[in-house]
């Protein structure tokens, strides 16, 4: 999202996408932030999921989400008036709601009504605060409102969970990344893949892991995201697991995570300087 003013960085817009429910797409959003803002970055976590849990895992009560995306993406209401504060300091958050359910439907007759997000997104260069990232946690399904979020990013980082099925899933994703960067978006590329809910174990997620880095190589973030207890209690107390017990393995790999992602985008500025 390019500015014309000089002085503005342009802010990064990542959508954190993956079809198949469960696969740990919404922990990821909420604690890759919140360890980008404890390193100092400032991050906006967009909850596009009409179930509201990045919401509620980052402890915003829903007598409180007066503005949601909701009312940014049927109603046109300026972004900047969803945008809260969160208990994370440098971490914002626009909430959802249930009613984001019923976008398909009341966005029918709008012929553009996949790039509303980007719309919305445009004045966000000016807002008071700016940001350095805008984490989009997309819903379990490609539907509108996914589409809305791979239109208005740059790039997307897919939690991939280590089980059977996991390639097959991959490459339906894939192939409406590819369809949306053909007809919409064509800047869009994978930012990289994070294996969760892994455990080191079972044979099957180390087979897993062997065919998704012979596959897809580089793409494949090196930090993996285990199966842990503490990224699961988190969300019913409100927190990201990496507030809620920052020495858990969960949180752990998180913050590596985050880590290995800042490496990853100064090497990108390296190269271009």
């Amino acid at each position: 999202m390019s500015d014309e003013s000089d002085d503005l960085k342009p802010v990064k817009v990542l959508s954190v996408a993956n079809q198949k429910g469960g696969v740990g797409k919404t922990t990821t959003a909420i604690n890759l932030g919140t360890a980008l803002a404890a390193v100092g970055k400032r991050v906006l976590l967009m909850d596009l999921d009409p179930q509201g849990n990045a919401s509620t895992g980052l402890g915003i009560d829903p007598s409180k989400r007066t503005v949601t995306m909701y009312d940014v993406l049927v109603d046109k209401t300026d972004l900047k008036s969803a945008i809260m504060r969160t208990a994370v300091p440098n971490l914002f958050i626009a909430t959802s709601s249930v009613d984001l359910s019923s976008a398909d439907v009341e966005l029918v007759d709008d012929q553009k009504r996949v790039l509303r997000l980007r719309a919305a997104l445009k004045d966000l260069q000016s807002f008071e605060d700016e940001f350095d990232y805008v984490l989009i946690d997309c819903p379990p399904s490609l539907n509108l409102l996914t589409l809305n979020a791979l239109a208005a990013s740059q790039s997307v980082i897919v939690p991939l969970q280590a089980e059977f099925f996991a390639l097959e899933g991959l490459s339906q994703l894939m192939l409406t990344i590819r369809e949306v960067r053909q007809s919409l978006n064509p800047v869009l590329k994978i930012e990289g893949i994070v294996l969760t809910m892994f455990d080191s174990r079972n044979n099957l997620s180390q087979q897993v892991e062997q065919d998704v880095r012979e596959n897809l190589g580089d793409l494949v973030y090196k930090t993996i995201v285990p199966r842990n207890v503490r990224l699961s209690e988190a969300p019913s107390f409100g927190m990201p697991a990496i507030l809620y017990d920052h020495k858990s393995r969960g949180s752990i790999a998180y913050q590596k995570l985050a880590a290995e992602f800042l490496r990853r985008e100064n090497r990108k500025v390296a190269k271009v300087g």
